[in-house]
């Protein structure tokens, strides 16, 4: 295996998905990252031939060719972690991969739910870190909750705050907290779609056309969020703003209210957390 010792910046990426692509596009066109420092790898021939024209680097379908690297983003499903220890030639070769570089390298992990724990004992030799970053990390207006192993250095660290904040808002929490920060705010947008997409059926069966009906509805949502966010609003007052005595909106209030729909999504977000625990 080559040294990679003399190139501190040297990073791949196992797992080139939505978000990975949402993550490594910017930090490329920030300069965070430069090409020939990628090494990049993907399940499928087709996918690695598609990658390497998007990207401009190496694109491989056999991972242990990003294991020469000091910074790597683990990106995959959590079910293939055990599946990609195997493809890289179980612990063993995973520690000597670290242990060839001139420090300890650094594994960045995006992986829902599975823990600093089982990281390292996946990656023996590495310095490890928990990422939760959301969809809207594809606009640069993301969210990205960090949780930061043992033994990384104060420039690994200021590394991946740096990358992370290149995409959007950057929290560190206790790792502890990983699992509700992801409910809210990586299913979160999912939730948001259904309630935008409900909002506009609502209004095409009031009488607006589909097509103004999605766009009123994105941007209510959009307005609203700036509001609560800006003037650091509780929901609550703004809820109070907009409903006047025996007007229209606390006539729809009610109704959401007779339907649950506040307690359906307190549930919505605790069972996501649930999940994400289980899937660690």
């Amino acid at each position: 295996m080559p040294s990679t010792a003399d190139s501190p910046l040297s990073f791949g990426v196992i797992g080139l998905g939505r978000m990975a692509q949402a993550l490594v596009t910017p930090w490329l066109e920030a300069g965070l990252l430069h090409r020939e420092q990628l090494q990049l790898s993907v399940a499928s021939e087709a996918s690695a031939q598609a990658l390497r024209q998007r990207f401009g680097c190496p694109v491989h379908t056999e991972p242990s060719a990003c294991l020469a690297v000091s910074e790597l983003l683990l990106a995959l499903k959590p079910q293939q972690l055990d599946g990609l220890v195997e493809q890289l030639g179980g612990r063993t070769a995973i520690a000597a991969a670290a242990a060839n570089r001139a420090g300890p390298p650094l594994l960045i992990s995006v992986l829902a739910g599975v823990s600093s724990e089982r990281l390292q004992d996946c990656f023996p030799g590495w310095r490890v870190v928990r990422t939760v970053p959301n969809t809207p990390a594809l606009v640069r207006q993301g969210l990205v909750g960090l949780a930061f192993g043992d033994g990384l250095s104060p420039e690994q660290q200021q590394r991946v705050q740096t990358l992370f904040a290149a995409v959007g808002e950057v929290l560190e929490l206790p790792e502890s907290q990983l699992p509700a920060f992801l409910a809210l705010t990586s299913s979160g947008p999912a939730f948001v779609a259904l309630v935008a997409e409900a909002l506009a059926d609502g209004a095409v069966a009031a009488g607006l056309p589909r097509a103004r009906a999605h766009h009123l509805a994105h941007r209510t949502l959009a307005g609203t969020a700036a509001l609560l966010f800006e003037q650091e609003l509780h929901p609550g007052e703004l809820k109070d703003m907009v409903s006047s005595p025996a007007g229209a909106t606390i006539a729809g209030i009610r109704v959401l209210e007779q339907s649950n729909l506040r307690s359906a999504l307190i549930e919505a977000v605790v069972r996501a957390a649930e999940r994400s625990r289980e899937l660690g």
